[in-house]
């Protein structure tokens, strides 16, 4: 970006919405999306206030306050009653699982567990490589991990990462790490995955799925196939995941 003035950038805004109208408080949304991806707030740290903000964008509260609304509503952000705004973080228990859409029958909330099975850097498959928007052959890290519930094995996830961003993430590091994949990312390699796109359809276990997933050859699995971005819609993560479904299915809340 340029070294425009906020206000300056807010008019620039509207000049190129003004065939397009877009309202004011979306302008200022994409001007607070633009610092969230600058990384001028980490995850887990408070953004400035609705007034300092309104003062620095030269804009009211009032307008302001609509665009963090939508962006808590986006699971960008976390509004904390007396503490302020902070940037959401998948550290957080509300953001950390919100990607995972598979739910027990019971209701019961059951214990997680991960095991890490790979993890090595490769060529991207030209899938992938489209998918991530890279070009065939260049570097991807791939890592493969069991998420257990209560102890039994439910999905099995093969991941695939540009090579660049995540330089140094290896076997070890994941092995060592105990919090979630995503919470890893961002603390490490300054990658926020702040939105997905998935592709669901039913397939049969292969003998090596069957394997890990300690279900029989030919048992029925839940594909589901997510293209994961962080901010400026740039794909950062491709996850074909295998999930059994016997106790569990997959919920989503359609608006």
């Amino acid at each position: 970006m340029s070294d425009s003035s906020p206000t300056d950038r807010v008019h620039e805004l509207g000049r190129a919405n003004s065939a397009a109208f877009s309202p004011l408080y979306q302008q200022i949304k994409g001007l607070i999306l633009q610092g969230l991806d600058r990384g001028e707030w980490k995850p887990g740290e408070a953004i400035p206030s609705e007034f300092e903000l309104a003062a620095r964008f030269q804009v009211s509260q009032g307008t302001v306050r609509k665009a963090i609304d939508e962006l808590a509503a986006d699971n960008l952000l976390i509004r904390r009653q007396g503490k302020g705004t902070f940037v959401a973080t998948h550290n957080e228990a509300k953001v950390r699982y919100r990607f995972l859409r598979l739910a027990p029958d019971d209701g019961r909330q059951a214990v997680s567990s991960s095991q890490i099975l790979d993890c090595r850097r490769t060529k991207a498959p030209a899938d992938v490589a489209q998918a991530l928007d890279l070009r065939a052959g260049d570097v991807v890290v791939n890592m493969r991990r069991v998420l257990s519930f209560d102890d039994m094995p439910t999905i099995l996830d093969d991941i695939w990462l540009p090579g660049a961003p995540f330089k140094g993430l290896t076997m070890e590091s994941l092995t060592r790490y105990r919090g979630p994949v995503y919470a890893l990312f961002e603390t490490e390699f300054g990658v926020s995955m702040v939105r997905a796109e998935e592709k669901l359809r039913a397939v049969v276990a292969s003998d090596a799925q069957a394997g890990w997933l300690k279900v029989d050859p030919g048992s029925p699995l839940l594909q589901v196939e997510r293209v994961s971005y962080t901010f400026g819609d740039r794909p950062m993560e491709l996850r074909r995941g295998h999930y059994v479904t016997e106790r569990y299915h997959y919920r989503n809340s359609l608006n």
